[in-house]
């Protein structure tokens, strides 16, 4: 019988509409990811499978671990995970297979239009009486026409261009290991490089992992090649972002506004200036969690196990850098 260890941040009732795809000989043990390492080590001595969410392990616990054949991540993003002990361990690792990708690509999309229809501020002032104060018609903006820059064509950003299509957006994608040309074709988006896709994009929008290559892949210079009426979103990891470029560059109005699910420092410190500028639009690291994704996300899950188990490769393998 397989035995599985899911540790976690996850309240119960989402943690059970994930392990409900278990497979019925499958022994799952869910606990908090809070639980001390002296507890932890006596369950992954004996597991042959690791879920984890968030995606950290310590070393000690992990280097305990005798017999796991897969490290299988409920998230995306795997830049909390010592990559490097793993290949070490000769353990493997997987993500969730863009699982997410829907999620994140239609919070993406909802920053992008409560942006430009600036609907934080309607709400607001529809609820205190200040009906008229915003005028509409010179500070809102439509997305159908504008030419959307999307770096990083995986999982999401492929989900990001599909859900444009209806919008009559023009779709620029820079990605260094891009997609066969017949995805592009598909989605109707054209391949640029970096330089132009910001040169050219009025809404930028990043969905890359985080790793050496991407960190502060947005910095000063990116930001100068912006156009000044141009958007940046972020739904993907925080450092990927330079933030002191970005908040001089919002300071300075050098490019319209942001649109950040992520932070370097998250929760931030209040001090942080960001909080304080009227062109950021702020969520708390919640693209891809949604109350429909568990059951998405475990039944890819499980059946990565089971390949796994079967003696076949794993799904959504992550190599270290």
């Amino acid at each position: 019988m397989p035995k599985v260890v899911f540790f976690t941040s996850l309240a119960a009732e989402p943690a059970a509409l994930l392990t409900q795809h278990a497979p019925p000989d499958y022994e799952v043990i869910t606990q908090p990811i809070t639980m001390p390492d002296e507890e932890k080590i006596p369950l992954i001595r004996e597991a042959d499978f690791l879920i984890l969410f968030p995606g950290y392990i310590s070393e000690g616990v992990l280097r305990s671990a005798s017999r796991l054949k897969l490290i299988q991540l409920v998230s995306a993003g795997f830049d909390r995970l010592d990559l490097a002990l793993c290949r070490e361990l000769n353990i493997a690792v997987a993500n969730n297979g863009g699982t997410n990708a829907i999620d994140v690509a239609e919070h993406t999309l909802m920053l992008m239009l409560s942006f430009y229809r600036r609907l934080i501020a309607l709400d607001q002032n529809t609820r205190t009486g200040r009906w008229s104060e915003i005028d509409t018609g010179r500070s809102t903006y439509t997305l159908n026409g504008k030419t959307v820059g999307i770096v990083g064509f995986g999982n999401i950003g492929q989900r990001v261009a599909r859900l444009l299509g209806p919008f009559e957006t023009r779709l620029l994608f820079y990605d260094p290991y891009p997609p066969g040309p017949e995805v592009a074709q598909r989605l109707g988006a054209r391949q640029v490089s970096l330089d132009e896709l910001l040169q050219q994009s009025d809404i930028v929008t990043l969905h890359v992992p985080l790793n050496p290559e991407t960190r502060h892949l947005i910095s000063r210079p990116e930001l100068a090649a912006m156009k000044p009426t141009a958007l940046l979103v972020n739904t993907c990891r925080g450092p990927v972002i330079d933030e002191a470029a970005l908040t001089e560059a919002l300071r300075q109005k050098q490019i319209a506004g942001a649109a950040l699910d992520v932070l370097d420092q998250e929760p931030p410190d209040p001090a942080n200036p960001l909080l304080q500028l009227d062109n950021v639009l702020l969520t708390p690291h919640t693209a891809g969690v949604t109350y429909d994704t568990w059951s998405r996300r475990g039944q890819f899950i499980f059946q990565n196990l089971q390949r796994v188990w079967a003696g076949q490769p794993p799904l959504a393998a992550v190599r270290a850098t």
